[in-house]
């Protein structure tokens, strides 16, 4: 019997995680099918039971609902509970579990991908949103020697900073505050760039070999991408990998099996 899973979200249309899912169940050899569903914005917890009532296995779960998809969870892990949010859900004998595999899906794009190995390297964060605060945890295991958050709102920041202090250094401020950091690595988390609208970015925000990441994708570089190129980024990534790792790490939780992403990754670009 194949088992079911889906992606639950509003606006659903534009996602590509069936694809992902399909091919990784190719890959793997796994009897699965995976669909996208749109859930109203008033009914996520009604969409997620009558899922699961209809033998929904598991669930991806994308904008707006990672709040509440934490909030239907018998057992979180401590990555979801930290990050605040959820967005894989498990569909046990004894209850729903919820985890946040966006931060391993980044660090793992970042450092198996991309090769930026984290440990004691300078790392800002712009924004302060749900995106951030889904990545912080994960990026703060891997032992920079700094991680900073810069957003337009300071207070807004300085929250994040209080949320994680306990789990290593992180610095908190407006953009301007980090003029001149040279950081290492910077990544994008707002959602700015979207509708073309550029980041106030100071000078001297990069350091020499500095990867400028942006969490979002397109078919073309984003323009924070441009933008941070411009201001010294000597290499710049956006997000597909991250979204692909991410989804891994999700499969595997259901399924037990890791599928290998890159040939995944190089179809999505293909296509």
């Amino acid at each position: 019997m194949t088992d079911r899973y889906a992606v639950i979200g509003n606006p659903i249309a534009h996602s590509k995680s069936p694809l992902i899912h399909a091919a990784f169940a190719r890959q793997t050899g796994q009897d699965v099918s995976y669909e996208a569903i749109l859930a109203p914005l008033e009914d996520f917890a009604a969409t997620v039971s009558a899922f699961r009532a209809a033998g929904g296995r598991g669930a991806n779960v994308t904008v707006p609902f990672k709040l509440e998809a934490l909030a239907l969870a018998d057992k979180p892990t401590e990555r979801a509970r930290l990050a605040g949010a959820a967005n894989t859900l498990r569909f046990d004998a004894d209850g729903i579990f919820a985890d946040n595999t966006d931060g391993i899906g980044l660090v793992r794009d970042l450092e198996e991908r991309l090769g930026v190995h984290l440990a004691g390297r300078r790392v800002l964060i712009l924004g302060a949103g749900g995106a951030a605060r889904g990545v912080i945890p994960a990026l703060l295991e891997r032992s920079p020697a700094l991680l900073a958050v810069a957003n337009r709102s300071v207070e807004k920041a300085c929250e994040l900073r209080e949320r994680f202090a306990s789990y290593g250094r992180i610095e908190a401020g407006g953009f301007d505050a980090f003029a001149g950091g040279a950081f290492d690595v910077v990544i994008n988390a707002t959602s700015a760039g979207l509708g073309g609208a550029q980041l106030p970015l100071p000078q001297g925000l990069f350091a020499p070999d500095a990867l400028a990441y942006d969490m979002v994708y397109g078919p073309s570089e984003t323009p924070f991408m441009i933008q941070a190129r411009g201001l010294g980024a000597s290499c710049v990534a956006d997000g597909l990998g991250m979204l692909v790792e991410q989804a891994a790490e999700s499969f595997f939780l259901w399924r037990g099996v890791r599928p290998e992403t890159a040939p995944v990754l190089a179809m999505l670009r293909d296509g």
